[in-house]
């Protein structure tokens, strides 16, 4: 419907319209108060539960990139029903902890959005998934900074169509990025979920997403990319919470100054934490991979993302920490014709250990000493001292594999497993013209957080089979079934489960 009303409004931006077209319906059922983690995980935060059955429609008109001036849009709308799961709640009346079911909303916009591009730039305003590339959606664990684990956010965001010639270089570098600010509107599920007994709640804040990368000729059979991702929540409102009282408010407005710092992380703000270090909770990566592209077409990758926290982490003093990973595509139909392997490691976290000399009042510094010394560390990766962790409706914006907020069933809304080492394996083919499939594999160890360590170590071997049939008596036409367990204690027990989806795409066009 978007991308009719847009049409009519522009006529003369092409001689006919083509849009895409969707609809589906989405079953699961598993054995736990969650789907399991490859049911749930890198879907957009839309199947997370036990039982769902759930309906999806789409309409897209994509901009033409070979065109100066062009425009798109979509929309994408989700709903049906979702079984509920008990979260504790701290009751005033009672002085006890009640029982909070929640269950997802019955109907919701998943995507939403307008763009428009002249040349290589775009701007787009709305709702709409992002991008930024670097690892395989369909195999990878996950982005550790911007994944597909999460909802996306409403806002406006500008930037370079794909990757474009950097001037005086004859094409040999080539430059993409793009930069936002967002609203997530996790407010409402943030409040629906928390317990009101400990640690906090922040809500009604904005999100930054930026990111720069380079690559050198793609054309050339050995490429290297090289860059950086960078996100940050800030402003909003966080009420402290102790033994079910609330002990403090502290209110961060969102001035210019504050959408200033959000994206050249700077000090400033009402909150001390902010004035102190810098204003907002930032998230980045640093990202490089080196892609050899064979005479047949088969190209190998491999990548590394180093994950950052402050400014410990962007000095690389977090030790071997990020994701690695090696990446074969076939480029052509096969058994085989992709296959990844990675291996994530968040224990350094710049070690257990903050302090700052800066820190102290001259009132704390040891009388006739001069204190010097910084041990910047502690860096907690997805979680903060003023905002409830790197999240939108539970989810994890960053890598699903350190276990996000939703799990949390007794109302603490912060990561409370982002320390901790595995691997993910990730394999696709097909088996005719008419079936594929897609396997998944992973195994993770967590050890808590620095701050909140776990007395044992829990572990999670979880896995996903997939089967997609596309007959060919009715084109368009999708089934696709997946059957997945999760082995250990991290998510509360063994689960097994299993997802059926029916989709139908098509498109048409008019002038």
């Amino acid at each position: 419907m978007v991308a009719m009303i847009v049409g009519c409004a522009l006529p003369c931006a092409a001689d006919s319209i083509a849009v895409d077209y969707s609809a589906a319906i989405t079953l699961n059922t598993g054995s736990r108060e969650f789907a399991p983690y490859y049911i749930a995980s890198n879907r957009h935060g839309t199947v997370t539960q036990r039982h769902s059955t759930l309906l999806s429609a789409s309409l897209k008109h994509d901009m033409d990139t070979t065109r100066r001036l062009s425009w798109g849009a979509g929309a994408e709308v989700w709903g049906g029903w979702s079984s509920s799961v008990d979260y504790q709640r701290y009751d005033c009346e009672s002085k006890t902890m009640i029982t909070n079911p929640q269950h997802p909303a019955r109907l919701w916009i998943q995507q939403l959005w307008i763009e428009g591009k002249h040349r290589g730039v775009f701007l787009t305003i709305g709702q709409k998934n992002i991008d930024p590339g670097l690892v395989n959606r369909d195999l990878s664990s996950g982005d550790l900074v911007m994944s597909d684990n999460a909802r996306a956010a409403f806002g406006t965001r500008a930037g370079f169509i794909n990757f474009q010639n950097v001037p005086f270089t004859r094409g040999w570098v080539q430059i993409k990025g793009e930069y936002g600010y967002y609203r997530h509107n996790s407010s409402p599920w943030l409040k629906n979920h928390y317990n009101y007994y400990n640690s906090f709640i922040t809500t009604h804040y904005w999100f930054n997403y930026k990111n720069i990368h380079f690559r050198t000729n793609p054309s050339k059979s050995l490429m290297l990319t090289i860059g950086a991702q960078a996100a940050c929540q800030f402003a909003g409102t966080a009420t402290y919470y102790a033994n079910g009282e609330i002990v403090k408010t502290v209110e961060m407005k969102p001035t210019l100054k504050a959408f200033w710092r959000a994206l050249f992380a700077g000090g400033g703000g009402e909150n001390l934490g902010d004035q102190i270090y810098v204003q907002g909770n930032h998230v980045g990566s640093w990202d490089i991979a080196i892609d050899y592209r064979m005479p047949s077409g088969t190209t190998l990758r491999a990548y590394y993302q180093s994950l950052w926290e402050d400014g410990s982490g962007i000095g690389k003093q977090n030790g071997l920490d990020g994701l690695w990973g090696v990446e074969y595509r076939s480029g052509n139909r096969g058994i085989v014709t992709g296959f990844v392997a990675e291996f994530i490691d968040l224990m350094n976290q710049s070690g257990p250990i903050h302090f700052a000399y800066k820190d102290l009042s001259d009132d704390n510094h040891p009388a006739g000493s001069e204190i010097g010394v910084n041990a910047t560390g502690g860096d907690d990766y997805y979680n903060n001292y003023c905002y409830n962790g790197y999240q939108n409706r539970g989810m994890s914006i960053g890598s699903p594999m350190a276990k996000s907020p939703l799990y949390n069933t007794d109302g603490y809304m912060r990561f409370t497993d982002n320390r901790l080492r595995g691997f993910h394996l990730g394999l696709m083919g097909d088996l005719g013209s008419q079936v594929s499939y897609r396997a998944l594999l992973s195994w993770r160890k967590s050890f808590g957080t620095s701050f909140i360590p776990r007395l044992e170590p829990m572990t999670c071997t979880s896995m996903m089979l997939e089967a997609t049939y596309t007959p060919r008596w009715l084109n368009g036409l999708q089934f696709r079934a997946q059957l997945a367990h999760d082995h250990g204690k991290l998510y509360g027990g063994n689960n097994t489960g299993a997802l059926l989806s029916i989709t139908y795409n098509g498109n048409f066009s008019f002038k």
